[in-house]
């Protein structure tokens, strides 16, 4: 509890944008966070007023930092599973808990949960030696998605396999690296959507608008909220599906759960269970932040309206192949001069080709107008070059 306001202090383990944003959002509670960074450099390192140096897969780091908060959270999923339980054991409070990060942490432990469930995916089997791979390419039919089970993110970690030949070439050469393996079928779908969460240890749950996900080399570039020509239907079984995974698991915070529309229904790809790309347009866009919400249901507060405040498009600042010569300082005076409206959250992070710098949020209907905004201001803001001809006046 912070002696000086009364209220308790939420600890954050990771130091990257969603820690940053997460403090952004405990300001205005009045609330502290604490963050625990690996590097001085590290994106909330640089506006937070409380930041620890240390390394998550320290477990002395870990038990130094969790003795002086009243709740413990993730900026992401790689604390390892063991320090967890071991801190679990000596008291800690952590949400989500380590029984429900597994099934984020682990790719396959999540298809066979979830399976075992009833809860619909595509197929997918373990995977030790090549023939696993060539058995199910022959049973589903080739190309087969081979995935890391666990460390993957950002389209890392993901392979598209084309015939048993390149899986007996890939598969010994990841499985030889120590790298845990599954393969899934590959699934013919309409679009990606994403169903945004959030619970509470008393059992509250709240749902945002389901959104489509634009994807580039596995990268999300493109958030549409609400996902255009969602049936009412499609949104509440998205909804539902997301509310039922969480309860399952006992998620507490922020559960995304993407998704694939297929022409037969909806189809879970991947959970994270922490603030996600895909909920970005929340910060503009929502009554309540995905942001604050999370802060809200680790500390068991009573969640906040999830109402959408205008329909946004989100696209995310990515950096250039070379880093241009105009400052950040000059990208921004073009963006607002010709963008005035436009909404930018950037992270503090130095510039190197694909890192994700930051995001825009321009609000209005998602059209190709709106849309269009939305990518010349986020490729402005990381190349300083207009999209389309377009010329900067």
């Amino acid at each position: 509890m912070d002696s000086r306001t009364g209220l308790p202090v939420v600890g954050m383990v990771g130091g990257g944008q969603l820690a940053r944003m997460t403090h952004q959002a405990a300001i205005s509670l009045g609330l502290s966070l604490r963050v625990l960074a690996a590097g001085e450099n590290e994106s909330a390192g640089l506006v937070a007023g409380d930041v620890v140096q240390g390394h998550h897969t320290d477990l002395e780091a870990l038990r130094r930092f969790a003795g002086d908060v009243d709740v413990v959270t993730f900026d992401h999923e790689h604390v390892p599973g063991e320090h967890l339980r071991t801190l679990e054991a000596e008291g800690v409070v952590l949400r989500p808990g380590p029984s429900a990060l597994a099934y984020a942490q682990n790719k396959l432990l999540m298809r066979e949960r979830l399976a075992a469930h009833g809860l619909p995916g595509p197929d997918f089997a373990a995977v030790t030696d090549p023939d696993d791979v060539r058995k199910f390419g022959d049973a589903h039919s080739w190309p087969v998605v081979l995935k890391a089970a666990s460390g993957g993110y950002d389209g890392r970690g993901v392979w598209v396999v084309d015939s048993a030949d390149e899986a007996r070439t890939l598969v010994p050469e990841l499985l030889d690296a120590g790298t845990p393996l599954l393969v899934e079928e590959k699934v013919a779908m309409r679009r990606e959507l994403a169903a945004l969460v959030a619970r509470s240890p008393f059992g509250q749950g709240s749902a945002w608008p389901v959104v489509e996900t634009v994807q580039r080399d596995g990268i999300n570039t493109e958030v549409l909220a609400p996902a255009p020509g969602l049936s009412e239907e499609r949104t509440h079984q998205a909804q539902e599906l997301a509310l039922r995974i969480a309860d399952d698991l006992g998620v507490v915070g922020v559960l995304a759960v993407e998704l694939f529309e297929t022409d037969s229904g909806l189809l879970v790809n991947e959970l994270a269970m922490r603030p996600h790309n895909s909920g970005h347009w929340t910060m503009d866009g929502s009554r309540t932040s995905q942001f604050e919400q999370h802060v809200r249901a680790v500390l068991d507060y009573p969640l906040g309206v999830t109402e959408l405040l205008s329909p946004t498009v989100m696209a995310n600042v990515l950096g250039a192949p070379e880093t241009p010569t105009m400052s950040p300082d000059e990208r921004l005076h073009h963006l607002f001069a010709r963008f005035p409206d436009v909404r930018v959250h950037l992270y503090g992070k130095g510039e190197r080709p694909g890192r994700k710098l930051g995001h825009v949020n321009v609000l209005g209907p998602i059209d190709d107008a709106t849309r269009n905004r939305a990518r010349l201001a986020a490729h402005w803001l990381s190349h300083a070059e207009w999209l389309d001809g377009h010329q900067n006046h």
